[in-house]
């Protein structure tokens, strides 16, 4: 393997599919993650709601965004065990995104490449 074998599968989805997620990385062998709680928008409608007798809309939804670094795992097989996982069918599941990574390093002991993930 050379250091272009290296990829980051990144996932934003519902957080209430975090563990589902979470458990279908592991039997896929990529137990290894970053998780954020970040918003955003996309297809999923703007919902208008209630506060103090304020109206007002709510167009960023919370979601988690999962990053995954494989090099001996095909990041294919992460990126169709995330969306299996994430799936609901409604507006707003979420989006998976592979880039390739050009260089890693482990800071503890130095390793480069691929022996770094």
């Amino acid at each position: 393997m050379t250091e272009s074998d290296i990829e980051l599968v990144i996932a934003v989805i519902r957080p209430d599919k975090l563990s589902e997620a979470k458990q279908a990385l592991a039997e896929v062998g990529a137990p290894s993650l970053t998780v954020s709680d970040v918003s955003g928008r996309g297809s999923q409608p703007a919902m208008t709601e209630q506060w103090r007798g304020e109206e007002y809309t709510v167009d960023l939804h919370q979601k988690v965004k999962i990053e995954i670094v494989v090099a001996d795992i095909d990041a294919e097989d992460v990126a169709e065990a995330l969306s299996d996982a994430a799936h609901t069918g409604e507006p707003g599941d979420g989006k998976i995104f592979i880039v390739p990574v050009s260089e890693a390093y482990q800071i503890r002991t130095g390793e480069t490449g691929v022996d770094a993930v």
